[in-house]
């Protein structure tokens, strides 16, 4: 089995990217690293950044990953910013924000990182769309699970299994474990 390490200390991505990854061959090792997040829109740099400068600084091969919730009626508030808001205004803030809003669109957005040292990093993207809920709603999950629905439930209310098969970072790890399973075997020895 493939050994890759992810940068993270959020212990709920580790556990739903080891899930995906270990079915898939793939051996995932949580190294904590504070690598310097780049505060910008795009969320592709923002992965392709901390990926290669972790690979760097660790000398290891690492993925990163970089989530956002894009709410329409916030004109994709709070985006790439999603953790720091999370931090200071929670889901509560969140619905306070919403409140009387009819417009409860929304979109989850993942974006892993992958990068060798001195390589170059590549990314992959996934997105679920959703809305907003009007109450937190759910025991299960982190972050902003609990006001995000998805086809009739919080993310808060699904498994860590129910959510692996429709989550946006499930969509972009699909990517990722396709490509690095497809690619040249040599550069893996």
């Amino acid at each position: 089995m493939k050994t890759i390490y992810f940068v993270t200390g959020n212990v709920g991505k580790m556990q739903e990217v080891k899930k995906l990854c270990e079915g898939a061959g793939i051996h995932i090792q949580q190294v904590e690293y504070p690598y310097p997040e780049l505060q910008c829109d795009d969320m592709e740099e923002i992965a392709r950044h901390g990926a290669q400068d972790a690979a760097n600084h660790l000398g290891k091969r690492i993925i990163v990953e970089d989530a956002g919730l894009f709410i329409s009626a916030l004109n994709g508030f709070p985006g790439p910013y999603s953790s720091y808001v999370f931090k200071t205004l929670g889901n509560e803030g969140i619905l306070k924000l919403m409140a009387g809003i009819k417009n409860r669109k929304a979109c989850f957005k993942s974006v892993v990182g992958y990068c060798e040292p001195n390589g170059e990093a590549v990314t992959f993207s996934g997105a679920v769309d959703g809305e907003i809920a009007r109450e937190i709603k759910g025991e299960h999950g982190f972050g902003y699970d609990p006001i995000f629905i998805h086809d009739g439930k919080t993310f808060g209310e699904l498994t860590t299994e129910e959510k692996n098969k429709v989550s946006h970072r499930y969509g972009a790890l699909k990517k990722f474990i396709e490509w690095f399973n497809t690619c040249d075997k040599k550069i893996f020895n």
